[in-house]
């Protein structure tokens, strides 16, 4: 932790060094930024390889790696993010799918089922991410609103259950059952990475 920390703070001052003067930086700043851009790259591999789908939290967090740093807060803040915003894509297609009208009455019923539990999710983690961008540092805080997110995470991790429980009780034709089952089961991988980044805060000797 102690080498991220201060690797960070290093890596930190070169980009300010980049960004202020971009035509004088010396090759040994930009040899040492791009140290960083691996460095940091290489801290997301190593996260994620403690949840349940790391190809997809690598895929979905590399993009965040120079704004992640090297801080498990951020990290947990970027996760939060890439879900609440897949959450969000498959509520619209889900919607969309509900507003063609091509739908059986037994179909419709559940895919609206459907649209309500994906907006309960969508609520619950923006309410996960709101609770872990209000933590100030104060490590005394830090399990109550652990708590606090990882109910809501996993709440919302059983509303994308219920959703496709309905689906398939409903017998929803497989064309689109199939479209929202995909679509669904992505936001549930993001969020179970997720739940998963979120609760390795308890077990950092500090948040950064």
């Amino acid at each position: 932790m102690e080498h991220f920390s201060s690797a960070s703070n290093l890596c930190a001052l070169v980009v300010a060094v980049l960004v202020l003067f971009p035509y004088s930086a010396s090759s040994s700043a930009l040899t040492t930024n791009s140290s960083c851009n691996d460095e940091n790259a290489q801290f997301v591999k190593n996260s994620c390889g403690a949840t349940a789908y790391p190809n997809v939290c690598i895929k979905s967090l590399s993009s965040y790696s120079s704004e992640i740093n090297t801080s498990y807060q951020k990290l947990a803040n970027a996760a939060l993010t890439v879900s609440l915003k897949s959450a969000k894509s498959a509520s619209a297609l889900v919607l969309k799918l509900l507003r063609r009208g091509q739908l059986k009455a037994n179909e419709a019923a559940a895919v609206k089922d459907c649209v309500e539990n994906i907006g309960e999710s969508i609520d619950e983690v923006r309410q996960s991410l709101g609770e872990l961008k209000s933590f100030n540092g104060n490590v005394g805080d830090l399990d109550f609103k652990m708590s606090n997110v990882r109910t809501w995470l996993s709440a919302a991790l059983t509303d994308d259950d219920t959703c496709m429980e309905g689906l398939d009780e409903e017998n929803v034709a497989p064309k689109v059952k199939n479209k929202i089952r995909s679509s669904i089961a992505g936001v549930a991988q993001l969020t179970s990475n997720a739940l998963a980044l979120v609760s390795n805060l308890n077990y950092t000797s500090s948040v950064n």
